[in-house]
């Protein structure tokens, strides 16, 4: 008897089906800029931002994202529009306003004093105001707070009066204004009577908004829908933000938002990903100020699209993507993900004007790392050169994961070897599926799926508790491994800051034991709220074949666990023994300056031609804040200089002659950015390749070893190196002053072991976390630097500031200003105090 083969699904990229010129549009965010630096500048620009939606200047519903303090950072890092919801310069959810006229007139006059702040503003022109948000729910619903008990959906009248008066004021004040609506919580079908209503009294929008939360189908028929209503009444087109979109479930998961990215592109509107968590971190994409998740690296590889979107044909809505074929360039690249086990990727119509018979494909995947844990670039896969057959091209995946998305670029073939991108092996182990001992044990969930999209986002719906103060619980997982060698564990884990067993003491200890051997003590972080993932890193030596791993609260050779953590997976990856990442030119971000394929001796399928004032960006990930050997592999032919982090690299040049040039630099944890701009000549640029260096250089200066003036005093703290500064702030006079050395003049990079646990007044479900500005008085030059919130005291974070400095001693004095005027509300909004310090590392730019 002869087996049927099961057929296999099989997503199609027709690459000679266009669809548009690539849009962008989907990488917006809804309070993902709390203020300058939070995000930093190169998490901020990586991300290839579109639109950002935020509150109202001095507004006073959530702690930071200030229209006029984040519209700065946000454009000069490739952002385009802010959208301002007026509506928050009130409190609470639903708003507290007034009912009836007396809250109608108190709104217009602070809509009014709200208009003129922007039109003194330089970023005028990218500002659109936002006077509305969810009408029916807020101004004009049937609530306490609403104008007159009835919701505009039964009866819009009051709702369109306010709206003209709002249009003209705004207008009249402001003639060049951009005014976005009418912002519902969905499509309503009342929606189509307001655009005739305002077509016919002279007040429509200039950009339609609304709000898509629960499934990215709700984008795809709510813009065809919209445009329908708009070829009947015989308006617009007129542009779409989708200002609000996503839920918690999303939020994070790369194999889940590249769904709503691909109806976002689809459909060739804006969306700004919804603000369910906290905000300044691009809504669930970064953690602390720099270091990126899984969700941060889809949207850099979707920014790093271009030329035309093309026609994708999923096997069924699970499975999704989106995909663009740049002529120019010779590429194609896809996004894609979803769905687990095995499928085939085909390309279909592959020209081969443009590619050639031979293909050079690079395949990565993007885990998810939870909601805060820090991610590494793309995780290679494949990086060979394959034929184009009469069927196209076809790739064939197995074991997809479906919390990944996968990145696909097809270039033309090249002529030097292939990028020799080693694939590392990878394997998860749930934490329900591990044995357990002890009293205490506990199977939480299940957590986010499609039916409680309101839940956060866990690997396999459930988690493990247990592992807290007093209990002997033992978890132990099975694994296996191919072969011997070194090998990082990352154990995802979440713990709530203000739960009973944490609040005291902050991030919880638990021991690791691989096969009952020598233990090691895990601190496992903090964070706002439970089933919230972070992932804390361990590397351990295993032999070829099974071996247990093993977390336990307590330990006869170290003690016992005191805190509260669950625990979601484990998961176990092979480590390079040569620890080099590479970075090919061809696939970074460019700018006058363009690929070439076929090239001798290049690496991957081609080389960059970089010449005078053109540039290659490199999104190079940092595993800690310290040195990298970075070496710049090209075939000469000109010269370039090298910025990182915006920073030039003094004293290094790329080319002229073939090679190679390398520096030791430090590197921030996280992102960074590290841009080739050409001087002279044509540089040919081949790639840039990351790889270890040592320590020597830093300098480590404990707080304790200045001295504090006014209310500043020294603390003990449990997880410090020493005793920390605390109390600076609250005006100059209360300071920590340090002398900190340097071996030489130039650029220097001070790095900041800190806390910082204030949080605001919430009024719902957002925790409202408090960053803190210092003020950093560097040889009498002050440098206003955010510290981003670390969810508890006792719980300390890195942050990178790069700074001159002078050879010898150099005098640090660091404070923080009270907030006045507008700022100094009585819900904490903003923070009078820096940062509690516990040491710096001082370290030049360029080893």
């Amino acid at each position: 008897m002869v087996q049927r083969r099961t057929p296999r699904d099989t997503l199609t990229v027709d690459l000679g089906v266009g669809t548009g010129p690539f849009h962008g549009g989907a990488a917006g965010s809804l309070y993902g800029v709390y203020g300058p630096g939070v995000p930093s500048d190169a998490v901020l620009a990586g991300f290839h931002p579109r639109t950002l939606s935020t509150k109202a200047q001095d507004g006073p519903q959530h702690p930071g994202a200030d229209a006029l303090e984040v519209v700065g950072p946000f454009v000069a890092n490739g952002g385009r529009d802010v959208y301002v919801y007026l509506t928050d310069i009130y409190r609470g959810f639903p708003y507290r306003r007034q009912p009836g006229p007396a809250g109608r007139d108190d709104y217009r006059a602070k809509v009014e004093a709200q208009v003129r702040q922007v039109v003194a503003s330089p970023y005028r022109d990218h500002i659109v105001y936002v006077p509305f948000n969810e009408p029916e729910g807020n101004f004009h619903g049937a609530g306490e707070h609403g104008y007159d008990g009835v919701s505009w959906l039964d009866d819009p009248r009051a709702f369109f009066e306010e709206w003209e008066l709002l249009h003209r004021l705004i207008k009249a004040l402001d003639p060049r204004a951009r005014i976005a609506g009418p912002n519902t919580s969905v499509l309503y079908d009342q929606v189509r009577g307001f655009l005739e209503h305002c077509a016919a009294n002279d007040c429509l929008p200039d950009v339609i908004t609304w709000h898509a939360m629960r499934s990215p189908d709700e984008v795809r028929e709510g813009v065809a829908r919209y445009r329908s209503w708009e070829r009947e009444l015989g308006i617009g087109p007129l542009p779409v933000n989708i200002n609000e979109y996503a839920f918690r479930y999303h939020l994070s998961v790369p194999g889940r938002m590249v769904q709503w990215i691909a109806a976002l592109e689809e459909s060739k509107v804006d969306g700004d990903l919804a603000y369910w968590n906290i905000d300044g971190n691009l809504n669930d994409s970064v953690a602390e100020a720099n270091k990126p998740n899984g969700q941060w690296w889809l949207f850099n590889a979707y920014g790093r699209m271009s030329g035309d979107t093309v026609l994708v044909t999923p096997p069924h809505p699970a499975l999704h993507g989106v995909a663009a074929l740049d002529r120019d360039k010779r590429q194609a690249r896809l996004l894609f993900g979803g769905a687990g086990g095995a499928a085939d990727v085909r390309f279909a119509n592959v020209d081969r004007a443009v590619f050639g018979d031979r293909v050079h494909v690079t395949v990565e995947e993007i885990a998810w790392t939870g909601q805060l844990g820090d991610s590494p670039a793309p995780r290679p896969l494949l990086d060979a050169v394959r034929d184009v057959g009469d069927d196209g091209l076809v790739l064939p995946f197995t074991d997809l994961d479906p919390m990944s998305a996968y990145q696909v670029i097809v270039s033309p073939a090249g002529r030097g070897p292939t990028a020799g991108a080693s694939t590392r092996w990878r394997r998860t182990y749930e934490a329900e599926d591990a044995a357990h001992t002890g009293d205490g044990w506990s199977l939480n969930g299940p957590e986010g799926s499609p039916d409680a999209v309101d839940r956060f986002a866990t690997s396999n719906l459930h988690h493990v508790g247990g592992l807290r103060t007093g209990s002997e619980v033992v978890l132990s997982f099975a694994v296996e491994v191919p072969e011997t060698g070194v090998y990082d564990v990352a154990v995802y884990s979440s713990s709530h800051h203000k739960d009973a067993n944490v609040a005291e003491r902050g991030p919880t200890n638990v021991f690791l034991r691989v096969d009952g051997g020598q233990p090691r003590e895990l601190l496992l972080p903090v964070s706002y709220g439970w089933a919230v993932w972070e992932r804390t890193d361990t590397r351990v030596r295993l032999s070829a074949g099974a071996h247990v791993i093993t977390l336990a609260a307590s330990d006869p050779l170290l003690g016992s666990t005191r805190g509260d953590v669950t625990v979601d997976r484990i998961d176990l990856a092979s480590v390079d023994p040569d620890g080099w990442t590479s970075y090919e030119a061809e696939y970074a971000d460019l700018r006058s300056a363009e690929p070439r394929y076929g090239v001798e001796r290049a690496s991957g399928p081609g080389v960059v031609a970089v010449p005078r004032g053109g540039s290659a960006t490199f999104w190079v990930h940092g595993g800690r804040d310290g040195y990298a050997t970075v070496c710049f592999d090209h075939l000469g032919g000109g010269r370039a200089d090298v910025a990182l982090n915006g920073h030039t690299v003094e004293g290094l040049t790329v080319g002229p002659d073939p090679g190679g040039d390398t520096a030791r630099l430090f590197l921030s944890a996280g992102v960074n950015r590290l841009t080739v701009t050409g001087d002279d000549g044509t540089l040919l640029l081949d790639r840039v390749r990351i790889g270890p260096a040592d320590a020597a250089g830093a300098v480590q200066v404990a707080a304790e070893s200045g001295r504090v003036t006014g209310a500043a005093t020294f603390d003990d703290r449990p997880f410090a190196s020493g005793r920390v500064a605390t109390n600076v702030g609250d005006g100059p006079a209360n300071a920590l002053v340090l002398d900190v050395p340097a071996e030489r003049t130039g650029t220097h990079v001070l790095v900041f072991r800190y806390a910082n646990a204030e949080e605001s007044v919430p009024t719902h479900y957002n925790p409202d976390p408090v960053t803190r500005y210092a003020d950093i008085s560097v040889n009498g030059r002050v440098h206003r630097v955010a510290f981003p919130n670390t969810f508890h005291r006792n719980q300390f974070r890195d942050l990178a500031v790069p700074v001159d400095l002078v050879a010898g001693a150099n005098r640090l004095t660091i404070t923080a200003r009270r907030p006045e005027g507008a700022a100094a509300d009585r819900f904490g909004l903003r923070s009078k105090y820096a940062p509690d310090i516990d040491y710096v590392v001082v370290a030049p730019l360029v080893g």
